[in-house]
């Protein structure tokens, strides 16, 4: 009987331990796989990165960390003459490294050009090797990139904000040499320590925080077919959604000359203003450019034998017309060529009253 009682309690201990090591084997599995999502996630994302410079990094790094688009970042020595340097050697003055923190960031989620401008509100960019109550060419200033595209944009934009200084810029617009990562005490520091010495002014952070707000969610919403064919008249229909074209000199906006503006007939969202509205004698409303590129789409059209470029809008998905190149010179040279069907025409006098009055201003002429 005791013997049996060993054999299964053996036999109870395998199953134990093998079920232990499955449930072991399971969570590890998953941990690895959400690591590798992760990772992912991380590649499949358009994130670049860029190398700032503005005195002790501590601060630097929190204050980029606060920004929307900003999807990582990490501290370390950048563009000095020795290996893998320590603080301690940094801090000698004879490695000629600059605390540097290095920015990853989604592009599409936050411009570079923002954050360049929001670097300036950190430092003295006129300073030499001093920021705040630090000392040495460790501190000194600089924005290092690892591509020509960057480079251009960074000296470009540096060059626009040098002219709200009276003394010269000395902020390092060269590329990267070299980064070395810091010391694990330095990353995350100031999240670490809250009450860290930081350079910067403590308001700054909540500055970075607003300064770059999630986009309003559009009002304007793509409309389905069987509410636009109860919604417009039978033209409007074939040429927004059958990409059909009305009859020239016989619609409605072709000589409208009042101050307005053209919305999309099926959402409503503002396209073309009256300033940009020229006479081209074709008999269809024509346009020099529509008030911003992002809200129209523009493909090419290869139907009826020819071949044109389409203009859609972006989110209503409405066929509007096409775009040539024998405009104004004095206006860009292009035509946009619209059919008045795919467009509702807002006096300026109703504007306000229709929800178009941030739009008022783009009617003065220059």
């Amino acid at each position: 009987m005791r013997n049996i009682l060993i054999v299964l309690g053996v036999i109870l201990g395998i199953a134990v331990f093998a079920m232990k090591s499955g449930i072991l084997e399971n969570s590890t599995t998953k941990i690895a796989t959400k690591e590798k999502e992760n990772e992912i996630i991380m590649n499949n994302k358009n994130v670049r990165e860029i190398y700032f410079a503005g005195g002790c990094f501590w601060g630097t790094e929190h204050f980029f960390q606060q920004i929307r688009g900003v999807v990582g970042t990490e501290v370390g020595y950048a563009n000095g003459n020795k290996e893998n340097p320590t603080y301690e050697q940094v801090i000698s003055h004879t490695t000629g490294f600059a605390e540097t923190v290095k920015v990853k960031y989604d592009p599409e989620q936050v411009d570079l050009k923002l954050l360049i401008d929001l670097y300036f509100k950190t430092i003295d960019p006129t300073s030499l090797n001093k920021q705040g109550n630090d000392r040495g060419d460790q501190y000194r200033t600089g924005i290092y990139s690892t591509d020509k595209e960057t480079e251009a944009i960074v000296k470009e934009e540096v060059q626009k904000l040098a002219k709200n200084y009276k003394k010269p810029i000395l902020v390092e617009t060269i590329p990267l040499k070299n980064f070395y990562k810091a010391e694990d005490y330095h990353q995350d520091y100031l999240d670490k320590n809250p009450g860290g010495y930081c350079h910067i002014e403590p308001g700054l952070f909540e500055m970075a925080k607003n300064a770059n707000p999630l986009p309003k969610k559009s009002t304007y919403q793509k409309q389905d077919k069987k509410v636009l064919k109860e919604k417009l008249t039978a033209e409007q229909y074939k040429v927004t959604q059958e990409n059909q074209t009305e009859m020239p000199f016989k619609n409605e906006y072709w000589d409208e000359t009042r101050e307005g503006i053209y919305v999309d007939i099926t959402t409503g969202e503002p396209l073309f203003i009256s300033t940009d509205k020229f006479e081209a004698g074709c008999g269809w409303p024509s346009f020099s450019k529509p008030i911003t590129k992002k809200l129209i789409d523009e493909k090419m059209d290869k139907s009826n034998g020819m071949t044109r470029v389409e203009v859609r809008s972006k989110t209503g998905d409405a066929h509007l017309g096409h775009v040539f190149n024998d405009g104004p010179a004095d206006k860009g040279g292009l035509r946009y060529c619209i059919n008045s069907a795919a467009l509702k025409f807002i006096p300026k006098a109703e504007m306000k009253e229709k929800g178009y009055g941030e739009y008022i201003s783009l009617l003065d002429k220059k």
